[in-house]
C-alpha cells in the first residue's frame, strides 16, 4: 500500500488529495487571500504562504506526513519532455522559481514540495507537465521561420482521459488512436497515435476559441491591432487570454449560467456557444486528417463537457468520423497520483529531467 500526497496550485487556491494507492483519502481546495497569491510577492515566498495552508490543513486534520510513500505534484512551465511521470530533482526546481521558462501557478508545486520532501527524505514526481512534446516534425512547422508552433496544453488531464477512454473498450491506450479534447476555460484538441499525443493547439495561442481566451485569429486583423496604439503589450496579452471567446461577446464566463440562458431561449446566447462548439468541431476534423483518418475514439473532457446541449452541439457534427466518448471534469488529482504509483509500483520507470 502507497500513500501518496497530490498538490495542484491554481491562479487563487491550491488543490490537494491524499490516495492510498488508487483510493481518495479526501480532497480539497483550499482558497488563498490576495496578499497570498500576489504576484508581486518572492515566488519562494508565495510558496512558503501555500506550503503552510496546505500542513494547516492536514494538522486540522489530524494527519501526518511521516507515513507518505511520495509527494507528486502538477509540474509547471518547463523546457520541452516526453510524456511521464518525472522526478523532481534540483534542476526542475530551479527552472521552475526562476520562471527560465515562463511562470505560472503550477510552477509553484515544485517549490512547494521539495523542502517538504527533503525533510522526510522522500521522492517528489511531476507527471505530463504543460510542455508534454511528443509532436512529429510537420506540427512544429507554423508557417513563419522563427516561430515554430509549440507544444503546450492540458496534458495531464488528457493522457488520465485518453486512459480512461481506452479502458472503457477494454484497450490500452497505446494500442489506440484518439482525438481527446479538454473543454475548459481554454480549449485543448489534441491527436494521439497509440500512446503518442502527436498534436494539439496552443490553447493560449490557436484552435477555438473558450471561455475567455481568443483562439485563432485573422492575422492582420491582430496585427492592426497590436499597432493601433489601444493597448501595450501587457494589454494585449490579458485581452487575448484572459477577456476574449465567450466573455467578449456575452461579459460571461460562468457556463452554468450562459447554459440556462440558451434554455430560456436567448438567441444571441446560443449562437455564440454553437459558434465555438463550430470551432471545437472544425478542429476535430483538423486532428482526424493528421490521424489519417483512422480515428478509435473521440474524447469529450474538461469543466464544460459536464454542459449537454455543447456536447451534443459537437456531437452532431462529429460522430462521423468516431464514436464519442464523453468524461466530464479534470480529475487532475487522480492524474497526478496514478503517475505517482505508477513508478512506486514499477509498472513505469521515472524519468530523470
Amino acid at each position: 500500500m502507497y500513500l501518496i500526497l497530490a498538490i495542484n496550485p491554481g491562479s487563487t487556491s491550491t488543490k490537494i488529495g491524499l490516495f492510498e494507492d488508487e483510493k481518495p483519502i479526501f480532497k480539497e481546495t483550499l482558497r488563498h487571500s490576495v496578499e497570498e497569491v500576489s504576484v508581486e510577492l518572492d515566488r519562494e515566498k508565495q510558496a512558503s504562504f501555500r506550503r503552510e495552508a496546505v500542513l494547516g490543513f492536514l494538522n486540522e486534520k489530524d494527519l501526518s506526513l511521516s507515513g507518505l510513500s511520495a509527494i507528486v505534484v502538477r509540474g509547471g512551465l518547463l523546457k520541452p519532455l516526453a510524456s511521464g511521470t518525472y522526478l523532481v530533482n534540483e534542476d526542475v526546481y530551479e527552472d521552475l522559481v526562476t520562471a527560465k521558462f515562463g511562470w505560472h501557478a503550477s510552477n509553484l508545486g515544485t517549490i512547494i514540495a521539495l523542502p517538504l520532501a527533503r525533510e522526510l527524505k522522500l521522492p517528489v514526481y511531476t507527471v505530463d507537465p504543460v510542455t508534454v512534446d511528443e509532436f512529429e516534425t510537420a506540427a512544429r512547422y507554423s508557417g513563419l521561420e522563427g516561430v515554430p508552433r509549440l507544444s503546450m496544453s492540458h496534458a495531464l488531464n488528457m493522457k488520465a482521459m485518453g486512459r480512461r477512454a481506452a479502458a472503457l473498450v477494454e484497450k490500452k491506450y497505446e494500442e489506440l488512436n484518439l482525438i481527446v479534447i479538454h473543454l475548459g476555460s481554454g480549449i485543448s484538441v489534441s491527436a494521439h497515435r497509440r500512446g503518442r499525443m502527436i498534436d494539439v493547439n496552443n490553447a493560449n495561442e490557436e484552435g477555438p476559441f473558450s471561455l475567455e481566451r481568443c483562439g485563432t485569429l485573422p492575422v492582420l486583423a491582430l496585427v492592426r491591432l497590436c499597432f493601433s496604439g489601444s493597448y501595450n503589450l501587457k494589454e494585449t496579452i490579458s485581452l487575448l487570454t484572459s477577456q476574449a471567446g465567450i466573455y467578449s461577446y456575452l461579459g460571461s464566463k460562468d457556463f452554468t449560467a450562459i447554459e440556462k440562458k440558451i434554455a430560456g431561449g436567448d438567441e444571441k446566447t446560443r449562437e455564440v456557444v454553437a459558434a465555438m462548439a463550430y470551432q471545437v468541431a472544425k478542429e476535430i476534423g483538423a486532428m482526424s486528417a493528421v490521424l489519417d483518418g483512422c480515428v478509435d475514439r473521440i474524447v469529450l473532457t474538461g469543466g464544460m463537457a459536464n454542459a449537454q446541449s455543447l456536447v451534443e452541439m459537437i456531437r452532431k457534427k462529429v460522430s462521423f468520423i468516431a464514436p464519442v466518448e464523453v468524461i466530464p471534469g479534470e480529475e487532475e488529482l487522480e492524474a497526478l497520483a496514478a503517475g505517482a504509483l505508477r513508478v512506486l509500483r514499477g509498472d513505469a520507470q521515472a524519468l530523470v529531467y
